[in-house]
């Protein structure tokens, strides 16, 4: 084995002890969905919607130990030798996903908190003991904060070429032309979802059929924003003074946010619920809907920018 070789080794296998945090994070979430799929009603009220579709949500709660279970292959896969193998996208698509369905959380939760001392679900019959929510949200808080540092350490090592230098130090050519229509397209588009969702965290109700949940409206608006934003940047040389970092993790963590979480609320409101009085109205379905349009746009957005630098800039 090669010096450099065993350098980088060793510099994958860094970071157990971030490791072993990302993992035993996953645990408790893990434990209460292999609980409720057993049937037990742990942390599971009278009374709660949660009961009263029991295949569906065995169904749902089996994706969702999934979903957690795949935080355990990504917290190895970015601190073993073998993790430098994988295929950038094999990596990339779920880590942005990973970051996508995790950061609102991270943001909401300890806003929540503060401002209302819980979660503020809006939900007039409670689905589950609030309890639950302080361990699953808070293990999903350090999945997310142990998760990011090791996947940033990794993608630095791997990837760093491609956001070295300045926002003015992008060239005006390549897929320069297809980024600017995309950021244009996603802007526009992006006005729908955040004007409903302004208008719903000022307690304005039409078109909405869920009481509560305003401090969430906010922080989507928020990620919404972000993306926009870090598309601008990265495809009109915005921000001119500014690392390339900035408008990439804009776009990176605004893009996921609001993509997956269109996608998420969009499949959960479908999958759960029976009773049509309980579905998502139009003028919500089209705010999760057009949340994944945005988010793909500019997660296009910050694809060309990769493929342009790695077509151009040695490593």
């Amino acid at each position: 084995m090669t010096s450099s070789t065993a350098a980088a080794v060793t510099d994958l296998r860094r970071h157990p002890v971030l490791r072993l945090v990302a993992i035993v994070a996953c645990l408790p979430y893990l434990s209460l969905k292999l609980a409720w799929i057993s049937g037990s009603h742990l942390g599971v009220p009278d009374g709660s919607p949660l009961l009263e579709h029991r295949v569906v949500m065995a169904l749902a709660n089996g994706l969702t130990v999934l979903m957690d279970a795949a935080v355990v292959v990504l917290a190895l896969l970015l601190t073993q030798a073998w993790g430098r193998r994988v295929p950038a996208w094999m990596l990339a698509v779920p880590m942005w996903v990973a970051t996508g369905l995790l950061a609102p959380i991270m943001v909401g939760f300890p806003l929540q908190m503060v401002v209302h001392g819980g979660t503020d679900s809006g939900d007039d019959r409670p689905f589950l003991d609030g309890w639950v929510f302080g361990v699953v949200y808070g293990g999903f808080i350090v999945q997310g904060l142990a998760l990011g540092a090791l996947f940033v350490g990794y993608a630095r090592e791997r990837w760093g070429y491609l956001w070295r230098g300045r926002v003015w130090e992008l060239p005006a050519h390549g897929t320069v032309a297809a980024q600017r229509t995309t950021a244009v397209t996603a802007a526009l588009l992006a006005l729908v979802p955040g004007t409903l969702r302004l208008l719903w965290a000022c307690g304005f109700t039409g078109g909405r059929n869920i009481s509560g949940g305003r401090l969430m409206e906010v922080v989507y608006v928020g990620f919404l924003a972000a993306a926009v934003t870090g598309a601008w940047q990265l495809a009109f040389r915005r921000g001119r003074p500014l690392p390339v970092t900035v408008p990439l993790a804009l776009a990176w963590v605004g893009s996921g946010a609001v993509a997956c979480w269109g996608g998420w609320m969009a499949l959960g409101a479908l999958v759960t619920s029976h009773d049509l009085a309980d579905r998502p109205t139009p003028a919500m379905s089209l705010t999760y809907a057009v949340q994944m349009i945005v988010g793909l746009l500019v997660a296009t957005v910050a694809a060309h920018h990769f493929a342009d630098r790695s077509a151009r800039i040695p490593r």
